[in-house]
């Protein structure tokens, strides 16, 4: 025999279970600004915050493509390749 009301005891993994998430697991990082930081954890599952070595595996190559140098600005880079060429001198005039 079947209870009238089956349907509220029975136990579902779907839409009544969904209701009861209202907590936040992953807040935002220092280091990359992603929301990926786990507040229990106190680990960043995007850049691997707060070890030293930013977080990239060999099975991720696009996430790798995506977060090399030469993606950003490199404000101090793209200058190196002009003053390699010159010889590194500074406040000399050229001959």
């Amino acid at each position: 025999m079947v209870p009238r009301n089956y349907q509220q005891l029975r136990c579902t993994k779907g839409t009544t279970s969904f209701g009861k998430r209202h907590t936040k697991t992953h807040s935002l990082c220092k280091r990359c600004g992603n929301r990926a930081f786990h507040n229990q954890k106190k680990t960043c599952a995007s850049c691997g915050y707060p070890s030293a070595k930013i977080r990239s595996y060999n099975w991720g190559m696009k996430a790798k493509r995506r977060k090399t140098t030469g993606t950003g600005r490199m404000r101090y880079l793209k200058t190196v390749n002009v003053r390699f060429k010159n010889g590194f001198r500074e406040g000399k005039k050229s001959n």
